[in-house]
């Protein structure tokens, strides 16, 4: 298959593709699944064959040493919807952290109910991703926090002052940014806004059922869910979905083995202007699939069967039955973790001031 990846990723990737080749025999071996076959003994997974997965981590790196006053803040700033021009649209329009992290739409809605041309993803789990965005043009939460704000069709402020104007008319959010990030003669950045909201991010992370099986715990997953993912295994999707993310790690051609039938979005081609970067986008992380549907970059498939179908078909080559989509869409259950209700409530926002900009539907 091929590959494109940010500099540094390339040895990593064909290192774990040799392994794939050389170890398919081996893996297949390795898993044993009396149920499956029609057995009467219950269905178990080799350790062995987990050796490309990981539970999820309590924070990304540098998520567990974050100040609870910046995780405040960011709080805030991540429900804020004074951050957009109309001062209807906040980060959690888009992402809603009571829905798995998105508005299960195609496109959002941004500025003047404008459409975006991409499916938002999740962000729940995202600041462990190698990159942000599908294209991977920000390379941390930090850096993506700061796009929206300013992009005209979503949240629509005409620029980083005007934020700031915003930020610095209501005193609450001026001690805010002074206690988050102290010792800074003039803390009420546009950077600082993407540091807290980042902050806030990096601990919205879902353990699920799965991550207790790869602890330890056999019981944690259903024989149906270990035969799904022995299903997952062989039909290849190992390939592009492993590690603690179950993707999120790595940037793969759209449409590998067949053009994808939609060939309008050129993909990471709009950051690079390579050639080579034509329909890749960034691989998405599986955690929580279940849960925010549509999907791919267009967000024009409907189901989670039917995108397991589709990238059987045109990223592997395979045309899957009907019962094998079905058991691998059990087992990508096992990935749906619980929200962490209480760090995810809405905060009491500071009050306007007679300073404050009044919104605006303008262009």
């Amino acid at each position: 298959m091929e590959f494109t990846m940010e500099e540094g990723y390339t040895a990593f990737q064909m290192k774990r593709s040799r392994y794939l080749l050389s170890g398919a025999v081996a893996l297949l071996c390795s898993l044993s699944f009396g149920c499956a076959r029609g057995g009467s003994e219950a269905a178990t997974v080799d350790p062995g064959a987990l050796q490309a997965y990981a539970p999820l981590p309590d924070a990304p790196q540098g998520g567990e040493a974050i100040d609870g006053d910046k995780i405040a803040l960011g709080r805030m700033l991540y429900f804020e919807p004074r951050l957009s021009k109309s001062q209807t649209v906040s980060c959690n329009s888009c992402h809603s952290l009571n829905h798995y992290g998105v508005d299960n739409q195609a496109t959002s809605s941004g500025h003047k109910g404008q459409k975006g041309d991409r499916n938002s993803p999740t962000v729940y789990n995202a600041a462990s991703h190698f990159v942000q965005f599908w294209d991977g043009r920000a390379p941390t939460v930090e850096e993506q926090a700061k796009g929206p704000v300013l992009n005209p069709v979503e949240m629509a402020m005409t620029s980083e002052q005007q934020v700031i104007v915003v930020l610095k008319s209501m005193p609450e959010y001026v001690a805010a940014f002074q206690k988050a990030f102290p010792g800074e003669k003039d803390p009420v950045t546009y950077d600082n806004v993407g540091n807290a909201i980042g902050a806030f991010e990096r601990k919205l992370v879902t353990p699920a059922r799965w991550d207790k099986f790869l602890k330890g715990d056999q019981a944690a997953l259903t024989d149906a869910e270990k035969a799904g993912f022995h299903t997952f295994v062989t039909s290849g999707c190992r390939t592009c979905h492993a590690g603690a993310l179950v993707g999120g790690n790595l940037y793969q051609r759209i449409g590998t083995v067949k053009p994808w039938p939609e060939s309008s979005d050129p993909g990471r081609y709009k950051v690079t202007k390579s050639e080579a970067d034509k329909f890749v986008f960034k691989v998405p992380s599986l955690r929580n699939i279940e849960k925010t549907a549509p999907y791919f970059h267009d967000g024009k498939t409907a189901t989670l069967n039917s995108a397991i179908a589709k990238m059987a078909d045109y990223q592997v080559g395979k045309t899957l039955t009907e019962a094998e989509i079905q058991s691998i869409a059990t087992w990508l259950k096992s990935l749906t973790g619980d929200l962490p209700a209480d760090y995810i409530k809405p905060p009491v926002l500071p009050k306007s001031t007679p300073k404050t900009p009044k919104p605006s539907d303008a262009d």
